[in-house]
């Protein structure tokens, strides 16, 4: 909740990289961007992220082509869409977000650079060999969101003190599961409660795994960085709301669009930065001489308009450490 913010950017020298023949191919060279959710939902991180491009020089239509992949909910269809940016030997991919694009990508590839933006430990899953080496085609930015679910806890638990019981809304695929699971009962343990995970998957499960809340007596839940419920955020929504049980959500556009809460690094951090770093790649730098850049900004939003729907009051304490509050 510190509204002091930066980016760290770990060390390493860039150094030139020719241009390549893919590049030289087309009057401008071409980006492949792999997103969830639809493109209303991501606007501010687009924004954000054509706002780094063009701080490098480039400008979408003019001298740089962006092709867009959205709703990327799947594991199978982040993979596909990122079989078909290697396929087409588009200049750069990057992949917001979508750590499992970014590696299915790797996977195919070890000459189109590729720019990930992911929650959590990119060296834990393996797409780069250190943060401040990347080592091969990968590198981008990661805001360690994977750590923030405790804290998110530590919201709840100052909103509803009396409350036993807290839940983590991720699905089966979410790549820091053991560590999230680790994290959130402990965190929960450290206020008297306990953490319970409660998996999802598609639409028809984040029903199930509502009512398996509800059944449990969960009293409020968190909702990490989980790309696969990127383009789930009306139906999540709508069912919170439903069941009148609080959330609190890792980005501000979820509290803007309903939820009671958010806590977490803001998402044109990333956007911006990922866009900085595909342009300094299209001017000849190599990913490998791009160190891992780190987020350590972080908002709190409260959606006072849904805590008077739902029966809540928010306490005075959560008020003055709130960076924004949505009337």
């Amino acid at each position: 909740m510190n509204r002091r913010g930066f980016i760290t950017l770990l060390g390493g020298a860039a150094a030139t990289w020719p241009l390549t023949a893919r590049a030289q191919q087309r009057e401008v060279p071409m980006v492949g961007f792999l997103r969830g959710g639809t493109a209303a939902g991501g606007a501010n991180l687009l924004a954000a992220f054509r706002k780094g491009l063009s701080e490098t020089g480039f400008v979408e239509g003019r001298n740089v082509e962006i092709e867009f992949r959205w709703g990327l909910d799947s594991r199978e269809r982040q993979a596909e869409a990122a079989a078909e940016m290697v396929r087409r030997n588009v200049d750069v991919i990057v992949a917001p977000g979508f750590s499992v694009a970014a590696l299915a990508a790797k996977a195919l590839t070890a000459t189109i650079p590729i720019v990930f933006t992911t929650s959590g430990d990119p060296v834990q899953l393996g797409l780069v060999a250190s943060l401040n080496q990347p080592g091969g085609n990968v590198t981008g930015f990661t805001d360690m969101s994977s750590e923030i679910v405790p804290k998110q806890f530590g919201l709840l638990h100052e909103l509803l003190p009396h409350a036993t019981r807290f839940g983590v809304l991720i699905t089966r695929n979410y790549p820091y599961y053991d560590r999230m699971s680790t994290d959130a009962r402990s965190a929960a343990a450290a206020f008297g409660g306990q953490g319970k995970i409660v998996l999802t998957g598609i639409a028809p499960d984040i029903d199930a795994a509502f009512a398996e809340m509800m059944q449990k007596g969960i009293g409020g839940f968190a909702v990490p960085d989980d790309a696969l419920l990127f383009g789930r955020q009306s139906q999540i929504l709508t069912l919170a709301a439903r069941h009148g049980v609080p959330g609190v959500y890792f980005s501000r556009d979820w509290a803007v669009a309903g939820g009671l809460m958010s806590y977490g690094p803001p998402a044109t951090d990333q956007g911006r930065q990922g866009g900085i770093y595909v342009g300094r790649i299209l001017k000849g730098e190599k990913p490998v001489d791009l160190p891992v850049a780190r987020s350590t900004r972080l908002e709190f939003v409260i959606n006072l308009a849904t805590a008077r729907a739902i029966g809540l009051t928010i306490p005075d304490k959560l008020l003055a450490l709130a960076d924004e509050v949505v009337e």
